[in-house]
């Protein structure tokens, strides 16, 4: 049966599409160096992804991290018969138990996933551009993982939402701004008399300031910080800590030092005096959302003042006035997010079978992470599973 059969009960609500592809030829590129010319002309104006899968955010991954981890590059670029590319999939091929798995590039660290695409064939492509864009991966792959992915993105849905998915094990709360909208819409007014009572206590320090960081060496000095505060605060609170995996430092540095536009593929909001830095929030930006990577806070006494909360106002409102639509802090629903974020993202994982195999690691992940998902929903279960992994640890 084709993959265009298997999801027509699940698409029949949606607009009738032509039954032939666009898509007249699939390469499969296991070369950054290869892709990357396809890659970043994907990322100009008017095409369809997200600032998580620039090829200057990934490609260092790939190298520093994915490599270590046994991921092996696998670009997926799909073209027209005019040899016009139509949808680039950043993926890595992984092989475990004799099953060969390929999942999007960027591990832990990419909030979204998903693939960069043509948006004009993007809002067209049907089940029959999907199939075709898959079928000849399966000499090679048996499952697809693709996991957590906006179902939307700027308001154009993403191609992949039409397959069989679930909803992704974390949820991430995100805040929808009305560009030239006031203030108060982003954050309320008793939230700002809150912050602006406790942010007092830190105006009176020498040099106190909030900026984002556009030097090399802004850049390098907060992260030398990041790096040496961050590990205490996860042992803290019981976490492992993913930043001291093999690779993870030098990727996030590669990335945050990598230039894009006026900023960096990833940028560096700080708030900070001329003695200490008091608090950092790290993200991606696109002009029109951004989105929170990583992010600590001060071992001092400062640390009472809620530091973390009085940087995402200024984040907030730095991106309120610039014309943003919206903002997340990133993965899960800690406290702190919905204090700001009051909507959710619709995020998705699919596990598309390519081989007979591929079936079989594709129930057995979908059935784990829907458990996974039923524990993080409930706050007996997640609490039990946290002591759990504490005693453990």
């Amino acid at each position: 049966m084709t993959m265009a059969a298997a999801m027509q009960s699940r698409t029949a609500e949606a607009p009738a599409r032509s039954k032939a592809s666009r898509i007249a030829q699939v390469d499969i590129v296991t070369d950054l160096a290869e892709a990357e010319a396809v890659w970043r002309a994907f990322e100009a104006s008017g095409q369809l992804f997200t600032p998580y899968q620039r090829f200057d955010l990934l490609s260092p991954w790939q190298r520093l991290v994915g490599a270590r981890e046994g991921a092996r590059p696998f670009i997926v670029i799909a073209r027209d018969a005019d040899r016009r590319p139509l949808t680039l999939l950043p993926l890595s091929l992984r092989q475990s138990h004799g099953v060969r798995t390929a999942c999007f590039m960027g591990g832990k660290h990419t909030t979204f996933n998903m693939g960069l695409w043509n948006a004009e064939f993007a809002a067209q492509a049907g089940l029959a551009d999907l199939d075709a864009l898959f079928a000849p991966l399966r000499e090679q792959v048996d499952v697809l993982a693709l996991m957590q992915q906006p179902e939307r993105w700027h308001d154009q849905q993403n191609p992949f939402a039409a397959l069989p998915r679930q909803g992704a094990v974390n949820g991430c709360p995100r805040l929808l701004m009305e560009p030239g909208g006031p203030k108060e819409a982003r954050i309320s007014n008793s939230l700002r008399r809150r912050l602006k009572s406790k942010e007092k206590k830190l105006q009176s320090l020498t040099g106190y300031r909030y900026h984002l960081a556009t030097s090399d060496e802004d850049i390098t000095r907060l992260l030398d910080w990041f790096f040496r505060v961050k590990p205490v605060r996860m042992a803290e609170q019981k976490l492992p800590n993913v930043f001291a995996e093999p690779g993870v430092e030098q990727f996030v540095r590669s990335a945050c030092l990598a230039p894009r536009g006026e900023g960096h593929v990833i940028d560096i909001h700080a708030l900070e005096c001329d003695d200490e830095v008091i608090a950092i929030f790290a993200g991606v930006a696109d002009g029109a959302r951004f989105s929170m990577m990583f992010n600590t806070y001060t071992m001092s006494e400062h640390a009472r003042y809620s530091p973390g909360l009085i940087l995402m106002r200024y984040i907030i409102d730095r991106y309120g006035e610039r014309g943003y639509h919206s903002l997340d802090l990133g993965i899960g629903s800690d406290d702190y997010k919905r204090m700001f974020c009051k909507d959710d993202e619709e995020i998705f994982d699919n596990f598309v079978p390519l081989t007979p195999r591929g079936k079989l690691a594709a129930m057995a992940m979908s059935s784990f992470n829907r458990g996974k998902r039923l524990v993080k929903q409930n706050q007996m279960l997640f609490d039990m599973a946290r002591r759990l992994r504490q005693a453990l640890g």
